[in-house]
């Protein structure tokens, strides 16, 4: 179809849309109204109002009648390997039993680890790519995964082999994330700083020479592990040559915050008790605040992040689904948008922000994802609403008209 005489050539063109690049600056979401999108060989080659689109040929086109276009989502936290639930649980939970001392008694994450050492690699697929499928349903495009299900090389590998697998057979990017450091396994029963030796000296090498690691993670709190411990994981991760992350702060005052930061770690999650000095480190290393509003939510926090802290400090602010069988059982990304919303009182750009540019930050891809700009891979999501906060206003999330990856459809109504 063409668009003028001569001059470019395009794969694709999506016309009359109203879209929310994203980008800083200018306008709120970094909208354009009566907008265009130009896409070549999977990167947006136009990005603007119709009256800028120079002449050239396109194959084909797409006339949006007008509807909001944003960035592909992207969920830049997730536990999405696993095999089994603990609904048995959350009911011990609602009849007074904390979360803590599930775990001191053999639950919480000990469970899941047993259930997945016992999967077969097609079942943990299976049962991984049905929750994969329900993101991409609402428009994610690219999708964290991490290990930590394991805690032994082999089950590790297994459920990092099957995240890889993911992304070569659904049409997700996936980012590969080494949690080995989530919990000291029963065969390593006090003995914590010898498993840290097993992760550092053999767990870590072996699978990043396997290629199953994009970025290496650990817990570090009251019930995790101490600074000491985590440091080590760290300076193995660093000698990789691999970025890191941290679940940090989420149920004390621990100083997790600022040991990321000391280590130019991309991201902090979760964060419920980061002290300000905390946040002024963040702010410092350019680390991330990953917030985490179905883990606070189903485990009936009382204390949120501290939103106003990270604005004040001007840490940019992420939003992920958490998705894990344990506190946060969620395979739904735009429901975090309300929860942030409603629970932590961020606005709709935060949070749309959240699930596009400052997720991409968090995961180290902002060069090529997170926002609609020109040479930036072409994903996006088209929806039936005429203003992007209202993804943020919906309880029940809206389904997409079309998600769009790498150029290419992979939905359309």
């Amino acid at each position: 179809m063409t668009m003028g005489a001569g001059g470019e050539s395009w794969d694709s063109l999506w016309t009359n849309c109203r879209v929310a690049t994203m980008a800083e600056g200018g306008a709120p979401y970094g909208l354009i109204e009566d907008a265009v999108l130009a896409i070549k060989a999977d990167r947006f080659t136009y990005v603007g109002p119709r009256a800028g689109l120079p002449a050239g040929r396109a194959r084909e086109e797409h006339d949006l009648g007008g509807a909001c276009v944003t960035p592909g989502l992207i969920d830049c936290h997730t536990h999405l390997v696993f095999a089994g639930d603990r609904a048995d649980e959350f009911e011990q939970r609602l009849n007074g039993i904390s979360y803590q001392d599930i775990q001191k008694a053999g639950g919480g994450i000990r469970s899941t680890v047993r259930r997945t050492r016992d999967a077969s690699d097609e079942e943990l697929f299976a049962a991984a790519a049905a929750r994969a499928r329900r993101l991409i349903a609402e428009g994610v495009t690219v999708l964290e995964i991490k290990s930590g299900y394991g805690l032994n090389l082999e089950t590790e590998a297994r459920t990092l082999r099957v995240a890889r697998r993911l992304g070569r057979e659904l049409p997700v990017t996936i980012r590969t994330t080494a949690l080995c450091a989530h919990t000291v396994p029963v065969e390593f029963d006090g003995r914590a700083d010898d498993y840290i030796d097993e992760i550092v000296n053999h767990m870590l090498p072996e699978l990043v020479r396997r290629d199953l690691v994009d970025a290496v993670d650990g817990f570090c709190d009251s019930i995790g592990f101490n600074h000491a411990q985590t440091r080590r994981v760290f300076a193995a991760a660093r000698e990789l040559g691999r970025p890191v992350k941290l679940h940090a702060d989420q149920v004390s005052a621990f100083g997790a915050a600022e040991l990321a930061a000391e280590h130019a770690a991309l991201s902090a999650d979760h964060l419920e008790y980061v002290s300000e000095a905390g946040v002024a480190a963040m702010a410092s290393s350019g680390t991330v605040a990953v917030i985490l509003p179905g883990a606070f939510y189903f485990l009936r926090e009382t204390q949120p992040p501290p939103i106003d802290l990270f604005r004040r400090h001007r840490v940019r602010m992420a939003i992920a689904s958490d998705c894990n069988p344990g506190s946060s059982p969620s395979v739904s990304l735009l429901s975090m948008l309300n929860m942030a919303c409603t629970l932590f009182r961020m606005t709709p750009e935060e949070a749309l922000s959240g699930i596009t540019r400052n997720a991409a930050t968090a995961l180290g891809i902002e060069a090529s994802h997170g926002t609609i700009e020109v040479g930036k891979a072409a994903d996006f999501v088209v929806w039936p609403v005429r203003s992007p906060g209202e993804l943020s206003y919906w309880m029940s999330p809206i389904l997409p008209v079309s998600v769009v990856r790498a150029g290419g459809c992979v939905r359309l109504s």
